[in-house]
């Protein structure tokens, strides 16, 4: 089936010599994954590799199965080119980090709307701003929302919050937990919207500590997730 929709590209991955393999979260079907065949040896076509660079926000004519086979791609156009996500250092690395990031969180092959809305606003918002040090932790948080283990907020005074339940507490549990300084920075973050990231105040020290305990956090709720590569890279950029 022939389909028009909006996508967010989260990876592509070289497959043979002049192929593409490109995975994006779809407004009309959720995670798509699509062979671009002969895209990196064809100059004229209208297929063009730098359209799939991570998070790049696309309008695609596709063809969908929907067998769970690699979908087809017949035209591509960028519908909102970034002024600066992809040139600018930071935010780049925090580009490539999130995409990562998805990649390893969505795996759903069905519609959802309010993600791809999510996705695509808060994308446009860092292109748009410059204060952008605690973006991609409130991202996550965010995120959360969508994904169906979003923060229990009750008790938010309690010493603890352990990572596996969700929730605040009163004292430690043999679960992983997060305490202390990184505690109180954990809680400026919850139930804000990204224009109030100009409030919040991190160190480098609670900042890294905080996005462990976060990716941590995704790793104990999600069947299957991986820990980024790329983590690496950004805690340099941030250094």
């Amino acid at each position: 089936m022939q389909v028009a929709t909006r996508a967010i590209v989260f990876s592509s991955l070289k497959y043979g010599d002049t192929s593409l393999i490109v995975k994006a979260f779809t407004q009309s079907d959720g995670l798509k994954s699509y062979l671009l065949k002969g895209v990196l040896s064809s100059k004229r076509g209208k297929l063009k590799t730098a359209y799939f660079q991570p998070l790049t926000q696309l309008e695609l004519i596709a063809n969908h199965k929907n067998k769970g086979t690699l979908e087809t791609i017949k035209e591509a156009k960028v519908i909102y080119p970034y002024k600066t996500l992809h040139t600018h250092v930071v935010k780049n690395s925090i580009v490539l980090f999130l995409a990562e990031m998805l990649g390893s969180s969505i795996q759903e092959e069905e519609k959802d709307e309010s993600l791809y809305n999510y996705l695509e606003y808060s994308l446009n918002w860092m292109d748009d701003h410059e204060n952008i040090a605690n973006f991609h932790i409130l991202f996550l948080l965010n995120l959360t929302k969508y994904l169906g283990f979003y923060p229990d907020t009750s008790y938010q005074k309690e010493a603890y919050f352990d990572l596996l339940e969700g929730n605040f507490s009163i004292r430690p549990s043999l679960n992983p937990i997060i305490q202390g300084s990184t505690l109180d920075c954990f809680r400026q973050f919850l139930g804000i919207n990204f224009d109030a990231l100009l409030t919040i105040k991190m160190n480098k020290t609670n900042r890294q500590e905080l996005l462990q305990a976060v990716i941590l956090y995704f790793g104990l709720h999600l069947h299957g997730f991986r820990k980024p590569r790329s983590l690496a890279v950004l805690n340099a950029v941030f250094d």
